[in-house]
């Protein structure tokens, strides 16, 4: 069975933040994700970190003004000095969390723009961000994202991925495959595992049940077989990464509600030889 990182960000939205790091410990988890650090000190998010014993595996850069729309810079001309500060304060959370790997939002496609207007701008940016991360370690992650749920977003299906990956032409860039997305837009999910995984270029996976993004035991993907999919190519190819749990609890912020809906884990941790 994949190893499985909990997405703090969307699990256990009945406790404050901070609590979540314990319950997911409690769960059985051994690593954590989430989409943002920057509202807590990093000596705070890395003391429960070593307190329960967890792994932090990714987090997103700052994404522009998130509460005013904005999901990612990395695309926009114009906004370059916002961009690799961000990328900055992003490694510095990553040295101070040990967190090897940072997501890096494309953006949104600005009004009256093409999106091959905006591929310079986005891979300038990206091998600026590479060169910085190299320094201390740190993958650069990129992530195709459905428009249903964020439209107008740069980055939408795995083979755009690879194709800017390619031009990036560093090492430490990677793609974030999240199978939610890749189903609802491009589905073929197991042959995307077994054609993109061997090559090295993908750096983390993410999971949630399609089309309400809850549990993956919830909707209309087939994740056991996924599992397996992932358990065969990643011992083929060496891969040892992890797999975010990126959904919403269907029980939502019910007490208890994150740890009554993981049967699907424990499912599959007996299933596995």
């Amino acid at each position: 069975m994949p190893q499985f990182a909990a997405n703090l960000s969307m699990l256990y939205p009945e406790l404050d933040f901070l609590d979540r790091f314990e319950a997911a410990a409690k769960d059985g988890f051994k690593a954590v994700e989430y989409l943002f650090p920057y509202a807590y000190e990093s000596h705070e998010l890395a003391a429960r970190l070593q307190a329960h014993d967890l792994q932090q595996v990714l987090f997103n850069a700052p994404p522009g003004d998130w509460d005013q729309g904005e999901r990612g810079l990395a695309c926009l001309p114009g906004r370059e000095a916002e961009f690799r500060t961000g990328i900055a304060k992003a490694l510095a959370y990553a040295a101070a969390l040990n967190c090897p790997r940072v997501h890096v939002m494309a953006g949104l496609l600005p009004a009256g723009m093409e999106r091959e207007a905006l591929r310079p701008t986005y891979v300038g940016n990206l091998r600026w961000a590479a060169a910085e991360a190299a320094k201390q370690g740190v993958d650069v992650l990129i992530e195709p994202i459905n428009t249903r749920d964020i439209p107008r977003f740069f980055l939408n299906r795995q083979d755009h991925a690879h194709e800017l990956i390619a031009e990036i032409g560093a090492p430490n860039v990677k793609v974030q495959f999240d199978l939610y997305h890749c189903q609802i837009v491009e589905g073929d999910v197991a042959m995307k595992i077994r054609q993109y995984l061997p090559t090295g270029r993908v750096g983390h996976f993410q999971i949630a049940g399609v089309p309400e993004r809850h549990e993956p035991d919830v909707g209309e993907m087939n994740y056991p077989y996924l599992f397996k999919v992932i358990d065969e190519v990643a011992q083929q190819c060496g891969w040892t990464g992890w797999v975010g749990c990126e959904y919403r609890p269907s029980r939502g912020a019910q007490p208890g509600g994150t740890s009554a809906g993981l049967g699907w884990m424990k499912a599959n941790a007996k299933a596995s030889p």
